[in-house]
């Protein structure tokens, strides 16, 4: 059977690069970003479960404390940066701490304020999976969009367009195979 990580049946389809014509570029290249992200978070749910034993959303939070220059952020601030609602982040944020994933303190001078912060067992956890998560969002951008969507996108995600030229490439070998033995 089928890895259905590997061949989702229901991606959500790119839309062409030109158009009908009916909507501006502008709205056609969001919904190529749209496309894009659903691929990408559809991949992405297994692999992190998996590899993480998190959910997607979960993940995310780890994420952005990952990418954080300082010791952590005040959860209203994250919750602002992933669109969520507070008492949704509380609940996420205590399943991380229970997994010792992240901690939580009062901010200094707030008493209503608290600071989340990655733990350095999630660090590792990062660094370990960060190739295997980094694949899978590249594969996920090669299966909707083409090489010129990907190339487009490089400055954002690097090694993106890398890997739907290689796709491309091998799917028009596997085609020119497939034609050379209908031929023989």
């Amino acid at each position: 059977m089928a890895d259905p990580a590997e061949h989702p049946t229901d991606l959500p389809s790119c839309p062409s690069a030109q158009g009908s014509g009916l909507l501006p570029a502008e709205l056609r290249g969001w919904m190529l970003l749209l496309a894009a992200t659903g691929a990408v978070e559809q991949r992405l749910r297994s692999v992190v479960k998996e590899r993480l034993d998190v959910s997607h959303d979960e993940f995310l939070i780890l994420c952005l404390l990952a990418e954080q220059p300082g010791e952590g952020l005040r959860m209203t601030r994250v919750a602002e940066l992933l669109g969520r609602p507070k008492t949704r982040l509380t609940y996420q944020v205590a399943c991380l701490q229970h997994a010792d994933l992240v901690t939580r303190k009062s901010v200094c001078g707030d008493k209503r304020g608290v600071e989340v912060a990655l733990t350095e067992k999630a660090r590792g956890m990062l660094r370990e999976t960060s190739a295997v998560l980094a694949e899978t969002v590249r594969g996920a951008l090669a299966h909707v969009m083409g090489p010129e969507q990907c190339a487009a996108m490089r400055g954002l995600i690097p090694k993106a367009a890398e890997t739907a030229e290689s796709e491309a490439a091998e799917s028009a070998t596997a085609e020119s195979d497939v034609a050379e033995a209908a031929e023989a």
